[in-house]
């Protein structure tokens, strides 16, 4: 029997692993082993999600979190070769672009253990994010890249990665969406505040480095919403690290007139997505989910590894050089709809990488 031991470590790779753990519980000749890192370490930000989304309890918990990048994947190593050392697995299954997605795949390539890469293929072409250097290393150490559009398994053959290794299967988020879109809408779950109208809020997120370490951005970023907000109502679930950054920079003021709230568990943030006019984010996957909601998002950020989205009408980035220009996009957007395209699969790319790791 062939064994699977998958790497997580934050929510977006929680959401992921759920379509796929759950196909491969369902295979005959597949088992699993769950290795959770502990990066995102907070009750709301791990233990809530693991309970949504039905997965079961990590077989390893490496309780690694809160430290430097280079400190972190350091420790993810050590901890995920002892790990990989013991349990001996057929492949090790990797997701995304985190610290424990680069540490997986450094570990495995080193121990000779076959990694395959979920979300293989996406580049910003921004070297100074710290995620495109963990998925550029990452791609080049895996033996199986599951890409989830065209694009990006173009951009992995134009780097000189052998075709063989490309398995274009759709995106896994794209199944996440389907599932847990029925789900909310057959619980009858609405946006967990009191009060929001559904179709007349905006919903915002942000925690990318570039504009949580960057107070000139953030400043921006918070004006823009609170402009935003004198239009339309802004709901704004925070992560405990942007929280601590907002504090620290003494930009509480800007977050005044905005609806601030603990990180959500995901039928929560499912609900906050499906019932917004607007999202505003700088997360990759919350541009997809709003893309597969139908709702308009404006990313705060110069650049997007989803450029279908861009080039489709749906998305668009906000210009980060005035609180007022990302205020006036914020707004522009709302109503506004893209063109009619399925650039992500069919929604089974969980059933398409199982198969292949089944035949591999």
């Amino acid at each position: 029997m062939a064994r699977i031991l998958t790497i997580v470590g934050a929510r977006p790779q929680f959401i992921k692993a759920a379509v796929v753990s759950r196909r491969i519980a369902a295979t005959p000749g597949l088992s699993e082993c769950l290795v959770h890192t502990g990066q995102h370490h907070d009750a709301n930000m791990s233990d809530v999600f693991f309970d949504d989304l039905g997965i079961p309890p990590a077989a390893h918990h490496l309780g690694i979190a809160g430290l430097s990048h280079g400190a972190m994947t350091g420790r993810m190593l050590e901890g995920l070769e002892a790990v990989m050392q013991a349990e001996a697995p057929t492949w090790v299954l990797v997701y995304g672009d985190t610290n424990s997605t680069i540490a997986g795949a450094l570990a495995a390539a080193k121990l000779h253990i076959p990694v395959a890469h979920v979300e293989a293929g996406l580049r910003s072409f921004n070297r100074a994010m710290p995620e495109e250097v963990n998925r550029v290393v990452t791609d080049h150490c895996s033996d199986l890249l599951f890409t989830p559009t065209a694009t990006a398994s173009t951009n992995l053959r134009r780097e000189g990665l052998s075709p063989e290794r490309i398995a274009e299967v759709g995106d896994v988020m794209f199944d996440a969406a389907l599932y847990f879109g029925a789900l909310t809408e057959e619980r009858g779950l609405s946006a967990p505040v009191p009060g929001l109208t559904p179709g007349d809020y905006v919903l915002a997120t942000v925690h990318r480095q570039e504009n949580t370490d960057d107070v000139d951005r953030l400043s921006i970023i918070l004006g823009g919403l609170q402009a935003a907000a004198a239009e339309l109502p802004v709901v704004m679930p925070l992560h405990p690290r942007t929280r601590g950054r907002i504090s620290a920079a003494g930009l509480d003021p800007l977050t005044r007139g905005l609806t601030l709230l603990d990180p959500q568990g995901y039928l929560e943030m499912v609900a906050l997505e499906r019932g917004a006019a607007v999202i505003a984010t700088d997360s990759g996957g919350v541009q997809k989910e709003a893309f597969f909601h139908g709702v308009p998002c404006v990313t705060l950020r110069d650049e997007t590894e989803w450029t279908e989205l861009v080039d489709a009408g749906w998305n668009q980035l906000a210009p980060t050089d005035s609180a007022a220009a990302v205020g006036a996009a914020i707004v522009a957007a709302r109503g506004r709809r893209g063109e009619a395209v399925a650039p992500y699969g069919d929604g089974d790319a969980a059933g398409k990488i199982v198969d292949r790791l089944l035949r591999s």
